[in-house]
């Protein structure tokens, strides 16, 4: 009995040791692992199902609320009211669930310690992390970017005379929902960043739903020449002006498409970090 385990001991230390055998642990393995291990889990479609429902729902009650009170609306709000945002806005709150995902998509395996098996089955932890953000970022852009074009056709179908409406023809319209969809692609993969690094669902989600919407808030409370220099580089002010025309688009803010690219960085940042330390753990 001795023997034997020695003999196991030594296969597998052996095995650890050698190199890969070519072209059994490729990139489109991988891909389709994730992509498995993604839409087998249910928290995958409860998160998924809560964007959609909440997105074109809320979107649904905001521009109906809208249209009722539309001749009781002051000419001034009348004059600055941006359709196209109303009809987006809902999906600020899809965020929370967009990120949620993000999240388990990495903390859920050390959570059940299947993050052993995988990589144990792909020693090559930065090509893992690779396929769950390429599986990941899609199923989100997708889902985002359907949820948007439903949430804004909906809206402004409810938008009837004499309230104002726009179209995707409208200056800025397709842009700000196209943006929407881009906005929650990469706020979810920023949080699947966090995750990477903490490594634990319910810090890395305390830590998401700090930075978005826990610091907006102490922001507010600084003084106005400080909390505009500031405000500008908060992922929350950013995807409001992505939902946006430009009607409504604070001065202080950066515009869409910088902003996003900033947003963009940081999510890049945060799987970058993220990258470094799945390497240099242990587990």
């Amino acid at each position: 009995m001795t023997t034997a385990m020695t003999t196991a001991v030594a296969t597998a230390t052996g095995t650890r040791g050698k190199a890969l055998p070519s072209g059994r642990y490729d990139t489109v393995g991988l891909l389709r692992s994730e992509w498995t291990k993604l839409r087998t889990v249910r928290s995958t479609m409860w998160t998924l199902g809560i964007t959609i429902v909440v997105g074109i729902g809320i979107s649904a009650l905001a521009t109906g609320e809208t249209r009722s009170h539309w001749a009781t609306m002051s000419p001034a709000t009348r004059l600055s009211f941006d359709p196209t945002k109303t009809s987006l806005t809902a999906l600020l709150f899809c965020q929370l669930a967009i990120g949620v995902l993000g999240v388990l998509v990495m903390s859920a395996e050390y959570g059940t310690g299947t993050i052993r098996a995988t990589f144990a089955a792909a020693p090559r932890r930065p090509r893992v992390l690779l396929a769950k953000v390429v599986v990941f970022g899609l199923v989100t852009l997708v889902v985002s970017e359907v949820t948007a074009f439903v949430s804004f056709f909906l809206g402004q179908a409810m938008l009837t005379a004499p309230a104002r409406h726009a179209t995707l023809a409208t200056p800025g319209a397709l842009r700000a929902v196209v943006g929407t969809g881009l906005y929650l692609c990469a706020v979810g993969l920023f949080a699947l960043g966090l995750a990477t690094i903490i490594r634990h669902t319910a810090g890395a989600i305390s830590a998401y739903v700090g930075i978005l919407l826990v610091i907006p808030i102490i922001v507010e409370a600084l003084p106005s020449s400080i909390q505009h220099d500031v405000a500008r580089f908060l992922p929350l002010r950013i995807g409001g002006v992505m939902m946006s025309t430009g009607l409504s688009t604070s001065p202080h803010a950066f515009s869409a498409w910088p902003g996003f690219i900033l947003l963009c960085g940081y999510a890049v940042a945060a799987l970058v970090v993220g990258g470094i330390l799945l390497v240099r753990r242990d587990v």
